[in-house]
């Protein structure tokens, strides 16, 4: 059982999952002019880097993008949910950003080390962070 500092709910915890099993979580920021084009791009990146390293993606969860704690998104929960059910052993996200923004990095660091504590990878899609592999 586990339990995480903003979700007082216990959840049993399966036995780690294939890591080939995953989920891509997308959460982008809205543009004026192309409102869609942010969320769409990362989508086809990580369905583009799921494919390239032979993962299996289980299921695509979207969240619109501004509220900074993950805990307060039900597509971040939703993420959490499939990790505590072992469906997935693999977290596919663009950037850090995605999990929470810059300003608030102490919440992505606390929702990594969880995804972490759990037998759980974190991988980024954008090219430049894709090729450093799994997140220490």
């Amino acid at each position: 059982m586990t339990t995480t500092p903003d979700t007082p709910e216990t959840t049993a915890i399966a036995a780690r999952p294939d890591s080939s099993a995953a989920v891509l979580y997308v959460c982008a920021e809205r543009g004026r002019l192309t409102p869609t084009l942010a969320a769409r791009r990362a989508e086809e990146e990580g369905r583009e880097f799921a494919t390239m390293r032979k993962l299996r993606l289980v299921e695509v969860v979207s969240d619109a993008f501004g509220e900074p704690d993950p805990c307060h998104r039900d597509g971040w929960m939703r993420v959490r949910e499939l990790v505590a059910e072992g469906k997935v052993g693999t977290v596919i996200v663009r950037w850090p950003a995605a999990i929470s923004p810059d300003a608030s990095h102490e919440m992505r660091h606390r929702e990594i080390r969880w995804l972490q504590d759990q037998g759980v990878e974190v991988r980024y899609s954008w090219a430049p962070l894709a090729a450093g592999g799994e997140v220490k």
